[in-house]
């Protein structure tokens, strides 16, 4: 499998090419913008995306709440078990970093090898099955919000082309392993997260972190009150009237 896309001319490489040869012909405040974006800011846009969502499923109803909150936790997990499951992915696979099989492509990653999941293999994209896993998460918690967060997911892989440090099918690679560990392992895992949820729902600490009024109150209970007889007329008056 090493042998994946170390070949000439295809489809892969010739779009390749073709995304990051703008980066040439780009004003050098685009190309630090793009290099920016893809290495940490779009990740850190989807984190607060996520914190922001946390912050309006919180003035939910108990139900909802404990709902959306379980999906939130599922999401940064997700997103970490897919980047474990790509490390033995890409030595399996062994393909090398673009700019180390082709000529010409401007490199714009100047941190290139020290930042997230980066090693000399580039299949899948560590970036992009990060930000698609954290982007679904978010989608399974609030539909609307997930869609801007896998807009997100698919921006960060154009921005790993454009870069020069994967090729696009890495990036599709990324998208397709971030989306399949959320969904696929979503069920059993909001089975077991739930249980947790509920229990800090209800806890007089953490309550708050679950919902904005804190832990679930129980409703009070309407007892029957004794009417009070109108002015004037004595208890007893209702015993002589029978």
């Amino acid at each position: 499998m090493a042998g994946l896309t170390t070949g000439g001319p295809n489809v892969d490489v010739s779009l390749l090419y073709e995304v990051n040869g703008a980066a040439r012909r780009a004003p050098a405040w685009l190309d630090t913008a793009v290099s920016t974006a893809g290495e940490y800011g779009i990740l850190l846009a989807l984190v607060l995306l996520v914190l922001w969502c946390w912050r309006g499923a919180r003035r939910q109803d108990e139900s909802a709440a404990i709902e959306s909150f379980t999906a939130l936790v599922w999401a940064p997990l997700a997103a970490g078990l897919a980047l474990i499951v790509n490390v033995p992915l890409r030595e399996l696979v062994g393909r090398q970093r673009p700019f180390r099989q082709h000529e010409g492509l401007q490199v714009l990653d100047p941190g290139w090898g020290v930042g997230l999941g980066n090693t000399e293999f580039s299949f899948v994209s560590g970036h992009t099955t990060v930000a698609m896993a954290l982007g679904v998460g978010l989608f399974v918690a609030n539909r609307k919000l997930g869609m801007l967060g896998i807009g997100l997911a698919l921006a960060e892989g154009v921005c790993r082309v454009y870069m020069g440090v994967n090729y696009p099918t890495d990036v599709i690679g990324g998208l397709a392993l971030g989306t399949a560990v959320v969904l696929v392992l979503a069920p059993l895992a909001l089975t077991l997260l739930n249980p947790v949820v509920r229990a800090v729902a209800g806890s007089r600490r953490f309550g708050r972190l679950v919902r904005a009024g804190g832990r679930a109150r129980p409703l009070p209970v309407d007892l029957a009150q004794p009417r009070t007889p109108p002015a004037g007329r004595r208890p007893q008056d209702k015993d002589l009237a029978a």
